[in-house]
């Protein structure tokens, strides 16, 4: 059984992950209206990708806009053998309107 409340949607897009004030580029895997999975370079201190962390997914809607995040980390494990990549589930505290509108976009 699947414990998703939405959707997920497979992209490939481009994105910054915020942290204090350190940004990170990401590549965002899949997303919905409530999560977003990024793949990323393993963070310099492991909180970072302590599940519960907060964080900002900066990303750019189709129309231009930018639009910026407030996230809670929710998992992340190494994606490569080596541990170059780490993938992470983030949570999205409240998603704004202009999100909802652009997930409808990609349908």
């Amino acid at each position: 059984m699947d414990k998703r409340r939405s959707k997920r949607i497979t992209v490939s897009l481009k994105g910054e992950r915020i942290s204090g004030d350190l940004s990170h580029a990401v590549f965002i895997e899949n997303l919905s209206e409530h999560g977003i999975c990024i793949t990323a370079a393993p963070a310099k201190t492991a909180k970072d990708f302590t599940p519960e962390t907060p964080v900002q997914l900066k990303l750019q809607l189709s129309s231009g806009e930018t639009l910026v995040l407030d996230c809670n980390v929710i998992w992340a494990h190494k994606t490569a053998p080596d541990g170059s990549t780490k993938s992470v589930g983030l949570e999205i505290k409240d998603p704004p309107l202009k999100y909802k509108e652009f997930l409808k976009t990609l349908h």
